[in-house]
C-alpha cells in the first residue's frame, strides 16, 4: 500500500469478558504481523492484555487506561497519528489495516464520529469493519442490565457469537434468531467459524463481495413497513426495526434535512441506520448508513444489486416509536410533493 493511501481502522467491540483477546490472539497467528497495527484499550489501573498478545504481536500499543468511547478519545487520535508518522518513516513495517481493541464498555459510535469528522484521521484514515463479540452464555442478562452491550451489538457489521460450546443446540438456535432480530444489519457467525477461516473477518465494507453478501441486510430486515425484533418473554433490550419501502425517487437535498434532523433530534435513540436509495436525476443508487449521531459518507453505486430495485431504508431504534418515525417520514414526503 502506497503511502498516501488511507489505512482501514477495523474495530473490535464486545462487552467484557466476551472473548476479544482470544479471538485477536487466534487471529493474528494466522496474519502476516507486518501488514497489521494493533491499538488495545484497556479499563483499569493495569493493562493486562497487551501483554498477551505481546507473544504474536510484539508491537502492540497499549491506550492510557479509560473507556476509549468518551474519556480518551484524544489520546487515541494521537495514537493512530503516531503509527502512521512511523509507519511512513519506515520506523514500523509498512502495515495496510490498524485493529482497534476497545474496552468492553465502549460505546463505539463516539469512535465512529472522531473518525470520520477529525480532519487529520479522516485524511489518512477510513472506516474498516466493527466486529462485535456476544458471549453466548451471558447475553440475555448482559442485553438486561448494561447498556453498551445493545450499543455494541447494533453498531456491528459482524456479530460473531463465543463460547458457543456452554450452551446446548436449541438455546443456540434460539440466541441466534434473537441477535439476528436485534441487528438484521449484521452479518452473524461465531468465532470457530471466524478462525476457521480468518481472512474474511476484518473485510472492508462495500469494497469488495458480491451484491448477494453486500446487501444481505436488505432481506433480513423484511419487507413490512416495521416490526419488533423477537425478545421472547424477554422485554429487554427495547429496540424495535423500522422498515420503509418507496416506489418513488427521492429528492436528495430535502431528504438530507430530513435525516439531519432526525438524528440531531433522535440520535440517541437511532442506534443504526441503512439505506439504498434512489435519488431524483440519477438511475444509480445510492448507500447510506450511520449510526446513532454519526451518518457516514454516501457510496455512490454502478447499479442496483440482484433483484432489487426500490428504495428501502432500514432502522434499529431504542425508545423511539416506528410508527412515529414512519409519520414523520410520510408527513416529510408530502411536504416536499406539495412545493
Amino acid at each position: 500500500m502506497l503511502h498516501d493511501q488511507k489505512l482501514p481502522l477495523h474495530i473490535l467491540s464486545g462487552f467484557l469478558g466476551s472473548g476479544k483477546t482470544t479471538l485477536l490472539k487466534g487471529w493474528l497467528a494466522q496474519q502476516d504481523l507486518n501488514d497489521v497495527a494493533l491499538l488495545v484499550n484497556e479499563f483499569g489501573e493495569v493493562g493486562i492484555d497487551h501483554h498477551l498478545l505481546n507473544e504474536v504481536a510484539p508491537d502492540t500499543v497499549l491506550l492510557p487506561s479509560g473507556c476509549v468511547c468518551c474519556q480518551i478519545r484524544g489520546e487515541l487520535k494521537t495514537a493512530l497519528l503516531d503509527l502512521y508518522e512511523r509507519r511512513v518513516r519506515g520506523m514500523l513495517p509498512p502495515f495496510s489495516q490498524v485493529i482497534l481493541e476497545t474496552t468492553g464498555l465502549a460505546d463505539p459510535a463516539p469512535i465512529l464520529s472522531t473518525l470520520l469528522h477529525d480532519p487529520q484521521l479522516k485524511h489518512h484514515f477510513s472506516q474498516g469493519m466493527l466486529v462485535t463479540l456476544v458471549d453466548a452464555e451471558h447475553a440475555r442478562q448482559q442485553s438486561m442490565h448494561q447498556p453498551e452491550w445493545i450499543a455494541q451489538v447494533s453498531a456491528a457489521d459482524k456479530l460473531l457469537l463465543s463460547k458457543c460450546d456452554r450452551i446446548g443446540q436449541t438455546e443456540r438456535v434460539a440466541l441466534q434468531a434473537w441477535i439476528a432480530g436485534l441487528n438484521p444489519m449484521a452479518e452473524l457467525s461465531d468465532t470457530v467459524q471466524a478462525l476457521a477461516d480468518p481472512d474474511p473477518l476484518f473485510g472492508l465494507r462495500l469494497a469488495k463481495g458480491s451484491g448477494q453478501q453486500r446487501f444481505r441486510w436488505l432481506g433480513a430486515a423484511g419487507a413490512s413497513g416495521y416490526r419488533l425484533a423477537p425478545h421472547d418473554e424477554n422485554p429487554h433490550p427495547l429496540t424495535q426495526t423500522c422498515v420503509i419501502t418507496l416506489e418513488n425517487a427521492l429528492n436528495w437535498p430535502a431528504f438530507a434535512i430530513w435525516l439531519s434532523m432526525l438524528l440531531h433530534s433522535h440520535g440517541q435513540s437511532v442506534l443504526r441506520m441503512k439505506g439504498i436509495l434512489r435519488f431524483s436525476g440519477s438511475s444509480s443508487p445510492v448507500v447510506i448508513h450511520g449510526v446513532q449521531h454519526t451518518l457516514h459518507p454516501p457510496v455512490h453505486l454502478n447499479d442496483w444489486p440482484g433483484d432489487v430495485d426500490t428504495s428501502k431504508l432500514v432502522f434499529i431504534l431504542r425508545g423511539l416509536d416506528p410508527e412515529r418515525l414512519k409519520q414523520g417520514f410520510n408527513r416529510f414526503q408530502q411536504a416536499v410533493k406539495d412545493k
